[in-house]
């Protein structure tokens, strides 16, 4: 029976032709799910026309790829998850080197499955099969798919290591899952001849690792019961649904399988309802990925699923939200491999995205400019990566419209303000990258992922950040417990905001911008785009009446960003305020404007220059000489980290204690003879 808590009705049951959320909802889905050996939308290793590379219905480049790398891997030891790996979250918080282990089978076996597809019945194939069976055997038999840093077995039965009579769905469950449905579809076939027996194994590991846990328990955090919803809803969901439609064949499963992919529906729904009109993600680009793109591909799933019977993404009735969100990347979009990127993430993701699946979304809605921008970055030979899960992967390699689509350039819009995250992104120029860029974050300190940054500036040289944002280090146990704000990348201190007489933004909702009003250019006119905002609520100083900041993009022949700041501080204090993240400044209650660069800097009274990353152009900024300035340097020995900003970045700190307000000037450095 469900309960209250169960039911749920948003934006998606508004639009769908399907009875309320419930048990006739699910029985009118059982009655439209096609067989689970149809309901996948990928072709199996059969259908020889599609898989055969020399039929040219397979993006064969990219299939070739993941071979080759399927094969210098062939006959070497496969990774070898241990307890004592597991345990080291426990023991000193490293959480990345279990969870390469775990990442490094599960790839390596979506490689296997790529080359036994393609192969399938030739000389060759046999040795792919068995490749394929290694990998699945191994991850029946690897006694958790959870992440250690996920899993509840310490709390609730004080072990270390996972507890197998009680295990837990969490994202590592799920691309578990989602992986063996997707192998079965694949290659059920050749599985069957070459090993009978396995398949049952997959069937019931699945049943007693996701499909029974997220019937029975219905308190897991990521279904949002309370109002939280996050980017593992869609995720989890989304693999738990790949899972159901084709995992639970058996002969008295089908009423499951339905009430499953019922729940599946209803949790999406929730994540749904949470996205703004406008799309947004306060995650930030990175997390959009696996978060909204994550529905996006699982709403395409149960509308394949149903013969397109239950179609969210139909733009007749798709929500505007879902509508919205897939305009989110390429909006955030600084030019080439960068991007603004908030929160947890990377300026310059290290994976490659997959492109294909925002190109499906935007044909399903109809976005042009979204598919434009995966277009433009759809490489030959690597139109997909095993890092991305192999449901991406497949779907990519036998994906007809984004192999046969034209090569497009990427829209690069000029302005792009989101209310609902308090976020404008402006350049020069429409569809060029070249010039000034300046992205503006307000919003609060309590945002998913967050950092500490409310009223922060990013400033880009020809799409490449100088003024940046660092992102985040590589994840530990420190990153989501409670001493994720001592870690200096979540800090308000290191990024480009004010420091308050010594004080750095206060973490929480009622640590946010207010009174923020954007001011846009609109279309073509050339008028400068900003953003006012007011950032005295994010600091706990009780002499902080006001600081008014705002940053502007002036354009024309000589553009230039101006961040102007205005406060209201009565700054004659008896104690300190500081809370142990500041970074040991002669004088700790000195206010200080700070901006982090990225590249060479040099700096003289009232000016620093810098040397961008990429060889884009020069910048400077300026400020009134009489203002104190210096450099920090921060070192990044973070792999995360230094593989998108290199050995170091720069902090800029202008004291302006005693001041009352500071404009900083950023522009192209000219040189001598006039050029930039």
């Amino acid at each position: 029976m469900d309960t209250p808590q169960d039911t749920f009705a948003g934006p998606l049951a508004a639009t769908l032709p399907l009875p309320p959320p419930g048990v006739e909802r699910a029985a009118a889905l059982d009655a439209l799910l096609l067989p689970p050996d149809a309901a996948l939308p990928v072709p199996p290793a059969t259908e020889r026309g599609r898989w055969d590379p020399a039929r040219g219905a397979l993006d064969a480049a990219t299939a070739t790829a993941v071979v080759d790398r399927a094969e210098a891997e062939l006959g070497a030891p496969w990774p070898l998850p241990l307890a004592s790996t597991a345990a080291r979250l426990h023991r000193d918080g490293d959480r990345d080197a279990h969870e390469q282990l775990v990442y490094g089978r599960e790839r390596r076996l979506s490689r296997a499955a790529v080359a036994a597809a393609v192969s399938l019945g030739t000389s060759g194939a046999d040795r792919w099969l068995d490749e394929v069976a290694d990998g699945v055997w191994q991850l029946c038999e690897q006694s958790s798919w959870c992440w250690p840093a996920h899993d509840d077995s310490l709390l609730r039965h004080g072990s270390v290591l996972p507890t197998v009579t009680d295990p837990y769905l969490d994202l590592g469950a799920g691309e578990v899952v989602g992986q063996l449905a997707w192998v079965d579809h694949l290659l059920g076939a050749g599985l069957d001849a070459r090993y009978p027996g396995l398949r049952a194994r997959v069937r019931h590991e699945a049943r007693v690792r996701v499909v029974e846990p997220f019937l029975r328990r219905r308190d897991w955090h990521w279904l949002g019961l309370d109002g939280d919803v996050h980017n593992w809803n869609p995720w989890i969901h989304g693999n738990v649904l790949v899972a159901a439609l084709r995992l639970l064949d058996g002969e008295h499963e089908a009423a499951q399988r339905a009430r499953v992919v019922e729940l599946v529906l209803q949790g999406l729904d929730r994540y749904v309802a949470c996205l703004p009109d406008d799309g947004a993600i306060d995650e930030g680009y990175a997390y959009w990925w696996n978060g909204a793109c994550r529905a996006l591909e699982a709403l395409d799933v149960l509308a394949h699923a149903t013969g397109g019977a239950v179609d969210a993404l139909d733009p007749g009735r798709s929500p505007t939200a879902l509508r919205g969100t897939v305009a989110f990347p390429h909006r955030m979009h600084l030019g080439g491999a960068w991007y603004l990127n908030l929160a947890d993430g990377q300026a310059r993701p290290h994976l490659t995205p997959p492109w294909r699946a925002l190109h499906r979304a935007a044909l399903r809605t109809g976005d042009p400019d979204a598919a434009a921008h995966a277009l433009a970055h759809r490489v030959p030979g690597a139109g997909a990566e095993e890092q991305q899960g192999l449901g991406r992967l497949l779907r990519a390699l036998t994906d007809r419209d984004w192999q046969a689509a034209p090569d497009a350039l990427p829209p690069l819009p000029a302005e792009t303000w989101l209310g609902s995250t308090e976020v404008l992104l402006a350049r020069e120029c429409t569809g060029d990258a070249a010039g000034l860029a300046l992205a503006v974050k307000g919003g609060h300190n309590a945002e998913a992922h967050n950092h500490n940054d409310v009223g922060s500036v990013v400033v880009a040289s020809d799409g490449v950040p100088v003024v940046v944002d660092a992102g985040r280090p590589t994840y530990t146990a420190r990153t989501f417990g409670p001493d994720r704000y001592r870690i200096w990348t979540m800090q308000s201190s290191w990024h480009s905001v004010p420091e308050v007489a010594g004080t750095p933004q206060a973490v929480g909702a009622d640590a946010r911008a207010r009174d923020v009003r954007p001011a846009l250019c609109g279309r073509g006119t050339g008028a400068p785009s900003g953003v006012t905002l007011d950032l005295a609520a994010a600091y706990p100083v009780a002499g902080l009446r006001s600081w008014r900041r705002s940053a502007r993009l002036e354009r024309g022949p000589d553009a230039r960003v101006v961040v102007s700041d205005a406060w209201d501080l009565d700054d004659r204090r008896d104690d300190g305020h500081g809370d142990g993240h500041g970074d040991g400044h002669d004088d700790p209650e000195a206010t200080t404007v700070r901006f982090l660069l990225a590249g060479d800097v040099s700096l003289t009274p009232g000016r620093a220059v810098v040397v961008p990353l990429d060889g884009a152009p020069l910048l400077h900024l300026a400020w009134p000489p009489d203002v104190p300035a210096a450099l920090v340097d921060r070192p990044l020995d973070d792999p995360v980290l230094s593989e998108v900003w290199g050995d170091r970045l720069t902090r800029l700190d202008l004291d302006v204690t005693g001041r009352d307000d500071l404009e900083v000037v950023i522009a192209r450095e000219v040189d001598a003879e006039g050029s930039g």
